[in-house]
């Protein structure tokens, strides 16, 4: 009973990690229908075709076996009737080769069309519980069991009443085979013999055409997984969400920390002393434009602040200003064009404020009204 739910709770498709588990230990659909098709339509087609070449071959072999030399009945050391046999054997082999070979790859293809090229060492293993009669007797009353038996029953009743309707039907062609001559009918009979197996052979394309269907379907039912197995399988691929968020937070502490220590190195920070810091930096000889070293808002904002104080880097309020350097501008990017001019106006009053003071004289007024363009600035946000 607790198989029964079990299965009953696997209603997700089988994920594509659980397939290729699958794969690694040989599980991949298999249809025998298919593969008794292909070898069988194999043979049947390739006598048909090459059928007369072949046998005009062995033929040519079978009269070389009873048209030997009198010298190798005699021949004491019994080389030469070794030779001989040799001889014929290697005819014969090299006359049916290309029949085996094409019985080889049909044998091949029916797995890899459905199963594709599979290499799993794990299946070559001695799996003792393979070895247990009580499972064996399992496997045979199971419905898998019962289902290849009634597939068996099927096979055995379309290719006998197959073959009956045939042979029933073509009886008066097959009693004119005593009245020719016999070579003729020799190829007549081979002919209507490669005839009736093409239509017999031709039922199993039946079987397979219901098989193969039946089978994939087996096959992913079979591997269909439960909603815990689903959430289990995703917790293992993508990690636990709250490792994963501890994870990016300390990403983030760290990427904050690194932002702050280039605080110090910047020339001006640009405020809105309720919400925004944006700290800039300026090299004239490496840089084309202004960058952007630290932003902040909230608490971030005033710890940008503080730690520009404590360094003696330049405050300049600029609530426009900032909000928009805030909105548009990345980490270590330059500053838009747009605001090209807000910001060499900010940079040349920094410029003139150090020089106020390394001269010892009154810093001069800030700037009060930026040019920064329409759309640029979002805005102060909203209170609380």
């Amino acid at each position: 009973m607790a198989a029964e739910d079990s299965d009953q709770d696997k209603t997700e498709p089988a994920s594509g990690r659980r397939l290729q588990q699958a794969r690694e230990e040989g599980q991949v659909p298999q249809s025998r229908e298919l593969s008794t098709f292909l070898v069988t339509m194999t043979g049947v087609l390739f006598l048909w075709l090459l059928g007369g070449w072949m046998g005009e071959r062995l033929l040519g072999v079978l009269r070389q076996a009873f048209s030997f030399d009198r010298a190798l009945v005699f021949d004491q050391t019994g080389m030469g009737i070794v030779n001989f046999l040799q001889m014929l054997l290697g005819g014969a082999l090299l006359t049916l080769m290309p029949l085996f070979a094409a019985l080889m790859v049909a044998a091949v293809a029916s797995p890899l069309a459905l199963g594709g090229f599979l290499l799993a060492p794990n299946v070559l293993g001695l799996k003792l519980d393979r070895l247990n009669p009580l499972k064996g007797i399992k496997r045979m009353f199971s419905m898998h069991g019962l289902a290849e038996m009634l597939k068996a029953v099927m096979k055995a009743a379309l290719i006998g009443g197959v073959g009956t309707l045939v042979l029933w039907r073509n009886r008066e062609h097959l009693f004119d085979f005593l009245t020719e001559p016999l070579p003729l009918a020799i190829a007549d009979f081979a002919s209507t013999v490669i005839w009736i197996a093409l239509l017999i052979v031709s039922s199993l394309g039946l079987l397979a055409l219901f098989d193969v269907p039946f089978q994939l379907w087996q096959y992913h039912k079979n591997l269909r997984m439960t909603k815990e197995e689903v959430k289990r399988e995703n917790r293992e691929q993508e990690g636990d969400p709250q490792v994963k968020g501890r994870i990016r937070a300390m990403q983030r502490e760290m990427a904050r920390h690194r932002m702050m220590a280039e605080v110090p190195k910047a020339d001006v920070v640009v405020t809105n002393p309720t919400h925004f810091s944006v700290a800039l930096r300026y090299d004239a000889g490496n840089m084309a434009a202004p960058i952007v070293v630290a932003k902040g808002r909230g608490e971030q904002a005033l710890a940008i602040r503080e730690i520009a104080r404590e360094h003696a880097v330049a405050l300049l309020e600029a609530p426009a200003l900032a909000r928009a350097l805030y909105r548009h501008c990345e980490l270590q990017q330059a500053v838009p064009t747009a605001l090209f001019t807000a910001v060499a106006e900010v940079m040349a009053y920094v410029y003139q404020l150090n020089e106020a003071m390394a001269a010892g004289e009154l810093p001069p007024a800030p700037p009060v009204d930026f040019p920064v363009p329409d759309g640029f600035d979002p805005g102060p946000p909203p209170e609380g």
